[in-house]
């Protein structure tokens, strides 16, 4: 399924208000570790999978890329990629992630941030990305963690006070479609193992670099103490793995 909600205005504006759309990277809490991860990107051809407000193209082309292709499903995400700084080394392409198709070995580096939990099956999408890649080529991606997806509602349990009880992991093994509560919005995603990920990349062809589970900095936790509660379970993944030359 390829649902498009970032096009409908009232949840294209909840989303506007989110700390990474206002702060772009500073503002997204796993960029620390996620920054760390990518390789060397100068002269770099790199192509971003869900791109939204393009602020990882536009990091791309300040370290040296020579050329950068964002695909989004999203209209609207890609109008406010664009005001935020065109470059002619940026092409913004609309699609869905599960139909990009370019020639076999046309980047270096491909690239997703928080998207891969859209996508219903994710190994005809590993596979198009190993034969998009260049020999050596990486790939890195952050997606919600299994964990977090397992259940479905993405909520906390909370006691008759409203305080936070625990985190609800259930149906961990049943993969697919759930029904998720975002920006207000019942919103759908896909539940994916942790052993589809990498198992699945493993079996597209790639050689793993990296797992990470991202923590919020002391620094994020002394802005917003809620963060703390971010350390209680994982919430986000990222992965890095590497097209065999």
């Amino acid at each position: 399924m390829k649902e498009n909600r970032y096009d409908d205005q009232e949840f294209f504006d909840r989303y506007a208000e989110m700390a990474r759309s206002h702060k772009g990277l500073s503002g997204a809490g796993e960029w620390p570790v996620l920054k760390e991860m990518l390789p060397d990107l100068q002269g770099c051809r790199m192509l971003d999978l869900g791109c939204g407000y393009g602020w990882h193209c536009r990091y791309a082309v300040d370290q040296g890329a020579s050329a950068v292709v964002g695909i989004d499903i999203s209209e609207r995400m890609l109008q406010k990629a664009k005001q935020l700084g065109d470059d002619p080394r940026i092409t913004y392409v609309r699609t869905a992630m599960e139909d990009v198709c370019f020639p076999p070995e046309s980047f270096d580096v491909v690239i997703s941030s928080l998207a891969f939990h859209y996508v219903e099956d994710l190994q005809p999408l590993f596979r198009a990305v190993f034969r998009m890649l260049a020999p050596g080529g990486k790939f890195v991606f952050s997606c919600e963690h299994p964990l977090f997806t397992a259940y479905g509602s993405q909520d906390w349990y909370h006691d008759e006070q409203g305080n936070i009880l625990n985190f609800p992991v259930d149906h961990y093994f049943m993969e697919g479609k759930r029904d998720a509560l975002f920006l207000g919005e019942q919103v759908i995603k896909y539940h994916h193992t942790l052993s589809a990920y990498l198992h699945g990349l493993r079996q597209a062809g790639f050689n793993l670099n990296d797992v990470q589970e991202p923590m919020p900095t002391p620094q994020m936790i002394a802005e917003d103490e809620e963060m703390r509660n971010e350390l209680r379970r994982p919430m986000m993944l990222i992965v890095s793995a590497e097209k065999p030359r």
